[in-house]
Parts: structure tokens; C-alpha cells; sequence
């Protein structure tokens, strides 16, 4: 399977990534490899601790490139840097390409949940979006994943055998499949900057 850096990914209007249990060390090792001038939007999802402080920008800025900040309500939709989920608040995208932080129920026991960001960003960039499913121990992921593909748009998932815990990408391969099954260091070379 073909893992070399994909120019699609560069012209996505938008990319998701969740990630559950051990998806810290895989989002430092995908989020490092974007490259200077990286230009969809980046939206993350990683299940946190919801009355906790969260250094999760802090800790991915110092690896990543581009601009890394928390999601605020309302905040319009732009490429060029990542965004992250705050803890204790689902991460939506409007119809008019602005965020929306929710505190509607958990999904799955966690909120943020990756499901809700995935599926409302499947609904506004239809076949411009790109989903990645990275690590985690949950099933949260899986109904995104379907959304995603059911729209148009194209999902990337972390093989299972090389997840640190394989439960969430295996349960979205079963319920949805992917078009690209990767190693995480495949998934990276993938984001990599295209060759001129």
C-alpha cells in the first residue's frame, strides 16, 4: 500500500483527527510531521480528563510547526493551524465553517467525543474532508467514520497492530472501513509536504 506523502491531503479543505489511549505519542509523531505552510485546517479530538487543566497545546506545540491553540466557540474555521478540543466540551462544525463547543451529553463516556466532530464536519466539507482514527480503547469514532465515507469524504486509520491500544480503529474498520489502513509512521509520511 502506497504511503508516500499524498498531495490530496495538501488540497483537503478540512482534516479530523481523534484519538483516544495512547494518542498523545502518536499525535506528537503526526502532528510533527506537517509541514510549514500545511494549508487545510487541522481540528483534534483527543479524549481528555474533563475537570483537569490540559497542556495538550502546550506539549504539541513544542513538535509542531504550525500555530497549535484550544477551539473557542464561535471561532471561524481556518487552515493553516490546528486546533484542539478543550476538555469537558464536544468540538462541532457549524454550516457556516465557524466551531461550536457543546457540552451535550458524553458520548461514549467522553466529551469531547471524536463522533460529533467528525459527523458534523462530514455534513460541511463533504468530499474535502479528511478523517483520521488514530489509537484509543473506545468505539467513539466509529459512527464518524461512517459519516465521513457516507459523505464523500475520505478516512484514514491507524492499523490496529500497530496502535498502542487497537480497540478504537478496529471497531471503526468493522462497522465503516477506511481507505487507508496505516502504520503510524506510514500516516506521517503521508502528511508530509508534497514533492515539488
Amino acid at each position: 500500500m502506497n504511503a508516500e506523502p499524498d498531495d490530496r491531503v495538501h488540497t483537503a479543505d478540512a482534516v479530523v483527527i481523534g484519538a483516544s489511549a495512547g494518542g498523545v505519542d502518536a499525535l506528537l509523531a503526526l502532528l510533527g510531521a506537517l509541514p510549514a505552510g500545511f494549508a487545510p485546517a487541522v481540528l483534534v479530538v483527543l479524549h481528555l480528563r474533563p475537570h483537569s487543566p490540559s497542556r495538550i497545546v502546550e506539549l504539541m506545540s513544542r513538535r509542531c510547526v504550525l500555530p497549535v491553540s484550544e477551539a473557542l466557540d464561535k471561532q471561524p474555521v481556518q487552515g493553516g493551524g490546528v486546533v484542539f478540543a478543550p476538555p469537558d466540551y464536544h468540538l462541532l462544525v457549524e454550516p457556516d465553517q465557524r466551531l461550536a463547543l457543546s457540552v451535550d451529553p458524553p458520548v461514549l463516556y467522553s466529551r469531547p467525543a471524536i463522533d460529533p466532530l467528525f459527523e458534523s464536519a462530514a455534513a460541511v466539507y463533504g468530499a474535502g474532508l479528511l478523517g483520521v482514527l488514530l489509537t484509543g480503547a473506545s468505539h467513539d469514532g466509529s459512527a464518524g467514520v461512517a459519516a465521513i465515507r457516507r459523505c464523500g469524504g475520505r478516512v484514514w486509520i491507524q492499523a490496529p497492530s500497530d496502535a498502542r491500544v487497537p480497540a478504537m480503529p478496529s471497531a471503526a474498520l468493522e462497522r465503516a472501513g477506511a481507505d487507508a489502513v496505516l502504520t503510524l509512521d506510514q500516516l506521517c509520511r503521508r502528511f508530509e509536504a508534497p514533492a515539488p
